[in-house]
This record gives C-alpha cells, structure tokens and sequence, in this order.
C-alpha cells in the first residue's frame, strides 16, 4: 500500500512585525496541523493556526535550542502521519535560514515540501531608517548579504566585500562588530555611513546611525541589542535614526 504523506511548508515570518506576514502565510498557517516555531517568531503568531499543535524550537545564534538534526526528523515524523507542517522561520527561510539543508533531508525521504517567502531583517531595518539600499545617485548599484556567523567560526573576506561596492547587510555581527568593522576599514574609508537595527520591525526595535569608522565604540556606547542588522556603504548616508547625539552619532 502506497504510503500518503502530508506537506511540510516552510514559511518565513517576517522580522517580527506580524503585520509583515504575507497573505499565503496566513492562509498556510490556517491549515496547518502541526506548528514547528523558531524562538524570534513573534509566539501570537500561534493566532493564526487555531487547530495547530504548537512545537517551540529555540532556534536562535548563541542560544540554547533544538538541535538541527531533530526539527529535521519531527518535521519528517508529523509528515509521515499525514499531516500538514508548518515551519515557521524568522525573516526569509531561504536567507540564512537552513532552509537548503531541511529541503534536501526532506526531499531525500520523499517529502514534498513548499516555500512561502518572508520580508527579511536588512528590508525592515532599511525602511526603519526610511533609506534605499539601492540608490543611483549613491553609486550603489546592489546589495551584498552576509553573515559574521558561520559554521566553522571563519571570518567572512570583509575587504573583499568592500570593494565589491555594494551596500553591505550584515546578520549576526553584532557580536563581532570590532571584527567587522576592522576588515571593512581595509577597503573603505572610515567616513562611510553605516547603521545598525536591533529588533527591526518590532516595540523593542532601536537604531543607531553612524559612520564605519565609529561603528564598534557606537555600538557598545549605546548598548545595542541582539538581534541586530548592521549596514554599511554609501546608500546609508541619508538614514534617518532620531534625536541627534554628540560626535555626530544618531540612536532611537
């Protein structure tokens, strides 16, 4: 007898703002059987799935959380017994969200699985400070994503990334930020406008506007939070933060 499976759907939250969920997204939570959360989903989003059970994962850098291996397996588990999955996701599933890895585990064990796109952080971060990343007038022609964050705890080519001339999204660097700004410094010229967001989208969200060259001492000067999106390059020059500070520095 052939086996009928259910349909993991990997969903991208938005950057906290539920408001930011797209209309599919409701529309797929409203169905869903089984919910499997990351820890920066806002948890009302459990409103929009009322016949879900609700599986929370933790899933955040630098923090106690399941390990991948196992929200791979529960997600296969509640598949096989036919049911519809959920895997919600903070910002975007496909940017920085492992979503590659829980495609190819489900594909490789017959899952079928689909994507609902998400507004990542650097997006909500840019309309926070009402800034482009794009901007003609700037010379800033693209937008390079990245992570200070990775597996093997390498450094990221941050000169190369500099000269690439792009406007720089930079998630999970706030811990890394004198490591970041360091490698930039080698390419750009410490004036460069950069800002950093934390909690974008979200009551919590705070910004700070400053140039490269302060970047590290305005960070902990103003103590920003994790989660935080840093920016960096030409486009941020016209960013908009608050209440103007001493030494030319803006934090809300």
């Amino acid at each position: 007898m052939e086996n009928i499976y259910g349909k993991v759907w990997l969903i991208g939250a938005g950057p906290g703002d539920l408001e930011l969920l797209t209309l599919k997204a409701v529309r797929v939570l409203a169905s869903a059987d089984v919910l499997i959360v990351d820890a920066l989903v806002d948890p009302d989003i459990v409103s929009f799935a009322p016949r879900a059970r609700v599986v929370t994962t933790g899933k955040r850098a630098g923090c106690r959380s399941a390990p991948q291996d196992f929200i791979q397996r529960l997600m296969r588990r509640y598949a096989r017994q036919g049911k519809t999955v959920a895997r919600v996701k903070g910002g975007d599933p496909l940017l920085f969200g492992r979503a590659g890895e829980e495609i190819a585990y489900l594909a490789e064990h017959g899952i079928e699985v689909e994507l609902v796109n998400g507004v990542t952080s650097a997006l909500a971060a840019a309309a926070s400070l009402t800034v482009s990343l794009t901007h003609r007038d700037f010379g800033a022609s693209g937008v390079t994503f990245v992570t200070a964050h990775r597996q093997d705890h390498s450094a990221p080519d941050w000169a190369a990334l500099a000269a690439a001339g792009t406007t720089l999204a930079i998630y999970m660097g706030l811990n890394r930020v004198c490591e970041v700004a360091e490698g930039l410094l080698a390419a750009l010229p410490a004036s460069t406008p950069a800002a950093v967001v934390a909690c974008a989208s979200t009551p919590a969200e705070r910004r700070l506007v400053t140039t490269l060259g302060q970047l590290a001492a305005a960070c902990h000067a103003a103590k920003m939070p994790a989660p935080a999106l840093i920016l960096v390059g030409a486009a941020l020059a016209s960013a908009s933060a608050g209440e103007d500070l001493p030494e030319g520095l803006a934090v809300a």
